[in-house]
C-alpha cells in the first residue's frame, strides 16, 4: 500500500484541478450551441435582468451595446475554468454578434458554479473595441467595472463614468464569485 505524502499530494491536487477544468470548460465542438438556443438564453436572460429588483434603469436603457451570456459554467480545484457563449445586442435590442467567454485561473478555490453575465457598454468606443477585436482579454483593453448588488441600485445618469459595466445574475453553485480578469472574450459563427 502507498503512503501519500505531501510532495506526493501537489501532483494529486493539480491533476484533479486539470481534470476540474476539462469538466467546466467544455470542447468547443461538444458545447456548441445554434444561433436559436443562444437567442432563446439571450431573450430569457434579458427578462430575468430587466426584473432584478437592484439592477438600475439607467444601465439598460444608457448602453451603447450590451453582451449577455446566459450561462457560464465555471468550476475547478485548484485550478479552474469557465466557458459561457452569449450576443451582443445593440441599443435597439437586435444581436451584433455572438461570442464565447472562457478563462482559466489558478489559486486558492473549489467547486462549480453556474452563472449568468451582463456587460454593459456604455461609449462609442468601447463598443467598438469590442466588435473590431477578434479577442477581447478583460484587462487589456476598455475597463471593466463589475457591479455588486448595492452599487447597481445606485447608478444614475452623473454616476456613470466607466466604459464597462458587468452585473452577475442567476449564480448557482458553490463557488464564491465569477472571475473576470484575464478571461478572454472572442467572436464565434454558430450554426443557425
Amino acid at each position: 500500500m502507498t503512503t501519500l505524502t505531501r510532495r506526493g499530494f501537489g501532483p494529486l491536487l493539480l491533476a484533479g484541478g486539470a481534470a476540474a477544468v476539462l469538466a467546466a470548460v467544455p470542447r468547443r465542438q461538444a458545447a456548441a450551441a445554434t444561433k436559436r438556443e443562444i437567442d432563446a438564453q439571450v431573450a430569457a436572460a434579458m427578462v430575468t435582468l430587466r426584473n432584478l429588483p437592484n439592477l438600475s434603469p439607467r444601465l439598460l436603457q444608457d448602453a451603447r451595446a450590451m453582451l449577455i451570456f446566459p450561462r457560464i459554467i465555471s468550476g475547478g480545484f485548484i485550478v479552474g475554468g469557465q466557458y459561457g457563449e452569449g450576443a451582443a445586442l445593440g441599443p435597439d435590442g437586435n444581436i451584433r454578434g455572438y461570442y464565447n467567454i472562457a478563462g482559466a485561473s489558478l489559486g486558492l478555490l473549489a467547486g462549480a458554479q453556474t452563472a449568468g453575465l451582463a456587460m454593459f457598454f456604455m461609449t462609442d468606443e468601447a463598443v467598438a473595441a469590442l466588435m473590431r477585436a477578434d479577442g477581447w482579454q478583460i484587462g487589456t483593453g476598455p475597463s471593466v467595472v463589475v457591479l455588486d448588488q448595492g452599487a447597481q441600485m445606485n447608478i444614475t445618469a452623473t454616476t456613470v463614468l466607466e466604459p464597462v459595466y458587468a452585473v452577475t445574475f442567476n449564480q448557482q453553485g458553490l463557488m464564491a464569485s465569477l472571475a473576470l480578469e484575464g478571461t478572454k472574450i472572442s467572436r464565434i459563427n454558430p450554426e443557425a
